[in-house]
This record gives C-alpha cells, structure tokens and sequence, in this order.
C-alpha cells in the first residue's frame, strides 16, 4: 500500500487536478492522498493558503470579508467548473464552511490563523473526494480527526501525539477505498484545529505513511527529481537517483526545498521509502529516499545545498580552552533570549556560533553581545551578518580519499576564502562558509570540481 502527497502546484487548477486523477488510477497501491491546499497557477498568482492569510487578518481587524471570501471560493469554483460540477452540493459546502469560519469564537488569534490557513487543505480534500464520487471512483473525505490524529503544542508549530500512531494503524478501511485526507491541519485533543509548521502537508503524508504501515511514501511535487545542485545556480545539474535518509536531512536543512527537514521524520523512524516524483512527469522515475544502510555510493558527493539565511558571532580569548563551562556560560546566555544556535565550530581560543537570522534582531543581538562582554569578557567579540553555508553532501566521501582538496582546490584557483570549515561526525558531510555575495559562485565551482 502507497501514501501518496500531492502539493500545492499539482492542485492549482481543474486540468492539474485531472493529473492526480490520473496518478492515483494508474496504480491500485496508492490508497490514502494526502492533499495540499492550491497553490499558484501562474508566476504572480497567490497561494490560497496565503488568501486565508488576508482572510484571517481582516477578521481580526474587523474588516468587510466578502471580497476576499469570494475570491478564496472562486478558486475552489474554478476547478468544480472543470469537471462540470459547478451546481454539485461540494462548493455550496465550501462557501458555508467559510462563511462558518468567522463566526467562530477561539481562544486566540494564533487558533484563529490555525482553523483560517488548514482550511485550505480541508476544503480541496472535500473538493477531490466529491470529484472522484462523481466518476464513479470509491474514495471517501476522511478529516484527521477520523484517522485519530492528535496534536499537542503551539495551534501554528503543532507537535504529534505519539498515541496517535496506534490509533491510525487502528483504523478500518477496505481493500478497495480511497482515503482522502488534507494535509497540514490537525486537531488537539480538546477539538481545536492547529497546524503543523513549515512542510506541513509534507508531515501529514509522513505520519499517515508511518502509522498505516505503507510500504512506499510518494511525495508528488512539480520536479522531475530533486537534483545534485540549486538549478537556479548550477544550469542542467545531474538529477539524484537515489539517496539516504541522512543525506537528504543534511541537504533540506542547508536549502533543498524539495522537503522541510523535519517533514520525514516519522517515515525515517519506520524505515518507509520516499519516492520523489513530478506530476507533470509521472512517468519518470524521480528520486528514491531510502534507510542509510540500502545505497551503495558510488560517487563521493551526492549533493550541494546552499542557503543565506545565517548569521554568525565569533568570539575569541585566550586559554578558553581551559575553562570549565565556558560554553554552557554561553548557552545560558542564548537560552536567556530564547535563541538557539545552529553550528558551533571551534578552536584552542576562539569560536564562532552560527545562528538563523530569523531569531535575532538588533536588540537581541545587543542584550546577547551586553551579556557575553560581562560574563566571558571575549577578547574579541564580532557579529557577521554577511554570512552563508553551503553543504556538501555524500555517503561516499568516507571511502574517497582527496574529495575535499578538490574542492578547496578549486575555491582557492577561484579566489574564494573560506571563513569557516566544518565536518560532521558521520562524516557524510562539510560545511563551509562564505560571504554572501561569493556564495552562488562557489556552488558552480564546487559543482565543477565534483561533478
């Protein structure tokens, strides 16, 4: 049995949605979809999620709601039109459940953002089910809450009940059916609706795939496979086969969009395949995910990922090395402003603390640098704003010898310093960092070298 994901841009449109169709007959194995919300149908168009978005605002402004709302069910209209089911009872059901929505009391706004945006998901999944009904085919809406999915945690960065998992596998479904289910809303056990964070469809279609015990997760997305470099940056790079559970949580982490990291999470814990594939491409074989022990890697490196959403401070004194806790002074003093670190590489007397951007304004950054002056008194004390990672990845770098000196190698030849280099324990692998404006440069080069 197959967990099959569909995103955002295979559900844009009426013609999109007859691709999926067309997925899910061609293969009696797939049984449970898991559905986005729409997404763009064209460059400059917006994410229905994101209409919710204004439709949750402008409720909590108390501002007039109809055009917005109409604007949200047109989209939902326009794909009933392409299959003729303008008059069927789905979107008089879709325009109630909107109008229902802000007429609800919540016990906060972020449960208020929660129930507007996961109705996205919601409403196409109905949608999907009621056109699958009407073509005869035996497939049936199933909410979360049916599947015994509950979550506990924040209404917008939900975490999952692990007793959730055992009520899913508990869950009776015939050979023949078609679950329909939407990704990214769930519901707390006192019957509030939350969303999962970043990737949330993504986690949703994990978590089924996990529970049902599948013995494949596809992940329908509009690439053809997910590919050993940013296309935007590197023209035609080589498209991955296949590649491991850790290979792909290092590239998600330092930029590959095809996955948020944590999205994989519960199918890495029950060692379930990930099949990568394009629904404007079903044919091709996309990317398989697989468990760390299935791949022999016959290359060196798998993967380049890049990303520029880092921030860096380096702090140096001498003989820190020989200070007892002297780290935990400073990760007391991080936990202070409720700011985690990333990466934190080091020498015999000096450090430098790699941070998400996002976690840090002006003000933190003064309290933070206010706070380490008092109780470390660095003898140096630098932020560096101007700061990006890139990951190079590879199961096969443990058996290839001189991999790495090709690459500085050629950073060097190219004139691009590298302030900071980093290697995992696992050794699958290195992490450099360097300036912003070199960034897109230094992935070509990388690419060359190993490529």
């Amino acid at each position: 049995m197959k967990v099959v994901k569909f995103g955002g841009s295979s559900l844009a449109t009426g013609a999109q949605f007859q691709k999926v169709l067309d997925i899910i007959t061609a293969d009696n194995d797939r049984r449970v979809i898991v559905v986005s919300a729409p997404g763009k149908r064209f460059d400059g168009d917006i994410k229905v999620t994101d209409l919710l978005k204004t439709y949750a605002d402008q409720t909590i402004a108390g501002a007039n709601t109809d055009e917005i709302m109409t604007t949200i069910l047109m989209r939902y209209q326009e794909i009933a039109q392409h299959f003729s089911l303008e008059d069927n009872k789905i979107i008089s059901q879709i325009k109630q459940q909107l109008v229902h929505l802000n007429r609800v009391h919540y016990p906060s706004f972020n449960h208020l953002y929660a129930a507007f945006m996961g109705h996205g998901e919601l409403l196409n999944a109905q949608l999907l089910a009621a056109i699958m009904q009407e073509k005869g085919m035996p497939a049936n809406f199933v909410s979360p809450a049916e599947l015994g999915i509950t979550v506990t945690g924040s209404p917008r960065a939900a975490r999952l009940d692990p007793e959730s998992y055992h009520a899913i596998n508990q869950y009776q479904f015939d050979d023949t059916s078609l679950l329909i289910v939407p990704g990214f809303i769930a519901y707390t056990n006192d019957g509030y609706a939350a969303t999962f964070s970043r990737g949330g469809s993504d986690i949703t279609g994990a978590i089924l795939a996990r529970g049902l015990r599948a013995d494949l997760y596809e992940n329908f997305t509009d690439v053809s496979a997910i590919y050993s470099a940013n296309p935007k940056i590197v023209s035609h790079p080589q498209p991955i086969s296949k590649m491991t559970y850790r290979e792909m949580r290092e590239l998600s982490y330092a930029g590959f969009a095809v996955f948020h990291d944590e999205a994989i999470i519960p199918v890495i814990e029950a060692n379930i395949p990930i099949n990568v594939k394009n629904t404007n491409d079903p044919q091709a074989p996309g990317t398989m995910i697989m468990p760390n022990h299935a791949i022999d890697s016959e290359n060196p490196v798998t993967g380049i990922a890049n990303d520029n959403r880092f921030a860096a401070l380096y702090l140096h004194r001498y003989l820190l090395n020989r200070e007892v806790g002297f780290t935990l002074k400073i990760l007391q003093i991080l936990a202070t402003y409720n700011v985690s670190y990333e990466h934190m590489p080091s020498g015999i007397d000096d450090m430098t603390i790699i941070f998400d951007k996002a976690q840090l304004t002006p003000e933190i950054k003064a309290h933070i640098s206010h706070d380490l002056y008092a109780i470390i008194a660095p003898d140096e004390l630098d932020w560096l704003d101007d700061y990006a990672i890139i990951m190079i990845v590879g199961e096969g770098m443990q058996q290839h010898i001189g991999t790495f000196s090709k690459i500085t190698s050629a950073l060097a030849e190219a004139g691009i310093n590298l302030p900071m280099i980093n290697q995992g324990a696992s050794q699958i692998s290195t992490m450099i960092g360097v300036p912003v404006d070199r960034m897109d440069e230094a992935v070509k080069v990388i690419y060359n070298a190993v490529f």
